[in-house]
């Protein structure tokens, strides 16, 4: 695992004079706040998340606090799991899970193909019944 404390430098270009006041995060900072924030969107514990990504939970939470980078293939494997490609972690502003479905879908990731399919007719029968009884209170 790298230990380096990496930090993005602003360009310092004549042309770019515009961008000099920018204050660029450093890359263990972003990375770590990225991972905690959308673990934390997906409703995931840090030892559910390690163990998804086959690490220790010690591990992943030094990747949190900004104390350990992940090496190459141990950052892809968080981006899979936390359903964001390797670009929104390392980014300043990274997307929010607010669709729903980013949520269920994590949830969902370890199930069998029979689960899920049991899971989604729940779930629909569920919303159907809600739905109605919304529509109903409305009367």
């Amino acid at each position: 695992m790298l230990t380096l404390n990496a930090t993005l430098m602003a360009d310092t270009h004549p042309s770019h004079s515009a961008y000099s006041d920018v204050k660029v995060e450093p890359l263990t900072v972003r990375l770590s706040k990225n991972i905690a924030c959308r673990r934390r969107e997906l409703g995931l514990t840090q030892a559910q998340l390690a163990e998804k990504v086959g690490v220790d939970t010690e591990t992943l939470s030094r990747f949190e606090r900004g104390k350990h980078l992940p090496s190459l293939a141990t950052l892809e494997k968080l981006a899979n799991q936390l359903l964001i490609s390797v670009a929104d972690l390392l980014a300043e502003q990274t997307k929010s899970a607010d669709d729903d479905a980013l949520i269920l879908t994590s949830w969902l990731s370890d199930l069998s193909p029979t689960d899920k399919i049991f899971i989604h007719s729940i779930l629909k029968q569920c919303c159907d019944y809600l739905k109605t009884k919304s529509t109903l209170s409305n009367l």
